[in-house]
């Protein structure tokens, strides 16, 4: 069975103010469905004009009888019972209408808003998310899936707040460390030991020429018996440097030997452990790597979101050469239609409007090798539309420059 367009012929302002600043507003009333309807479909639209929706809805469920798969009437009666604060029949109307009609992009609109009426925000993005899958260019629906992800925001806030009501006011996450974590004696920070310590060993040498004097009161005595010999004998004190034997005294020197090893070995072995790189030194060289890694990537998400920025400034603009000069050779054109196809539509399309501002919001980069996608929030305004939406932009490294190889609207 052959469908008509899908109208509305009345907003939800009045039913769901202050839930969503838009409303369904689809182009025209209902006219034409079929010959033998016109004037049942003349007479619902008077109605509804009117306020009278129990009137409308016996019409309506009259042509229904005869038309039970209509989608149009359906549709209508959907409207009807929403009018007449009837959430959960006109939910199960557009749900219906869901699903034996899935390309139809106004009853997933219809059926979001009242989602939304009832505080479903989640259950309303996902089926917004539905309707423009069957039409990205579906300027209604971008605009309340819009003002659904201000309504979550504005509930996340308000959570937020009631957890910690100071939360409004930003924080610095970074706080500089006024005092030292390690063991410090006596509150001060031991210095370094000097080389000069070195000379403690010394020590025990000083200690080591007390013999030398002893031999000093020497066999003295011996020569005694002398008087009772000659007094010629004298001379014999000649042999008083034997028993004296001072030889001895150069005894000390293996004392002195032992001075000299360890003055040596604390020398060598701190050299020998200079040479090899300690665990920690490893760990700073990993971590000096991950540093330069990671500072690499920062450098090419700020060029991709610049060559990003451009695009959109380009458009803004209107300077097409520079808005087509941002698509690569290999860009993946929409439709399939050859690039040149694409490019006279795109400049076209730039060049009839009076005025166009893109803005690209809440960038989010993820780069691979040399492929970078950038998911935004796309706000764009011109002398006949606005709409907000997600957007998405696949870009390839070529040479010196990051070019748009594909381009889909949604996440």
């Amino acid at each position: 069975m052959k469908t008509m367009p899908l109208a509305s012929p009345h907003t939800y302002r009045n039913a769901l103010r202050g839930i969503l600043n838009k409303t369904v507003i689809l182009s025209g009333l209902i006219a034409a469905i079929y010959s033998a309807q016109a004037t049942e479909v003349s007479d619902i639209n008077k109605l509804m004009r009117t306020g009278q929706y129990a009137e409308a809805l016996v019409k309506t469920d009259a042509v229904l009888a005869k038309h039970p798969r209509d989608a149009q009437m359906r549709f209508v009666k959907g409207l009807i019972l929403a009018e007449q604060n009837k959430s959960a029949e006109a939910i199960a109307i557009f749900s219906k209408l869901t699903e034996d009609f899935p390309d139809l992009p106004e009853p997933y609109n219809n059926l979001a808003v009242l989602y939304a009426a009832n505080g479903q925000y989640d259950k309303a993005r996902a089926t917004l998310d539905m309707a423009i899958r069957t039409n990205p260019t579906y300027a209604t629906a971008l605009e309340n899936l819009g003002d659904i992800y201000a309504k979550l925001a504005s509930q996340a806030y308000d959570k937020a707040l009631q957890i910690d009501p100071g939360s409004n006011v930003p924080q610095p996450k970074l706080t500089l460390v006024r005092t030292l974590a390690g063991n410090v004696t006596g509150g001060t920070i031991p210095k370094l030991a000097s080389a000069g310590t070195t000379s403690k060993p010394t020590a025990p040498v000083a200690t080591t020429p007390a013999p030398i004097p002893a031999p000093l009161p020497a066999p003295t005595p011996t020569p005694a018996p002398a008087p009772e010999v000659k007094p010629k004998p004298k001379p014999e004190p000649k042999p008083e440097p034997a028993p004296a034997k001072p030889a001895p005294v150069e005894k000390p020197k293996p004392v002195e030997k032992p001075v000299e090893k360890p003055a040596d070995k604390p020398v060598e072995k701190p050299a020998d452990k200079a040479e090899k790189p300690s665990k920690s030194d490893k760990a700073a060289e990993k971590a000096a790597e991950k540093a330069a890694e990671a500072a690499r990537a920062e450098k090419d998400k700020a060029v991709v979101l610049a060559a990003v920025n451009n695009w959109a400034k380009a458009w803004s603009d209107m300077d097409v050469k520079s808005y087509l000069a941002a698509y690569g050779s290999d860009f993946q054109t929409p439709k399939g239609e050859s690039r040149k196809e694409w490019a006279d539509e795109r400049r076209a399309r730039i060049e009839e409007k009076g005025r166009i501002s893109v803005k690209v919001e809440a960038p989010q980069i993820a780069i691979k090798n040399d492929t970078a996608t950038v998911r935004f929030r796309q706000i764009y305004n011109s002398n006949r539309l606005t709409v907000n939406s997600r957007k998405t932009l696949i870009l390839t490294r070529q040479g010196n420059r990051w070019l748009i190889k594909q381009e889909r609207v949604g996440g």
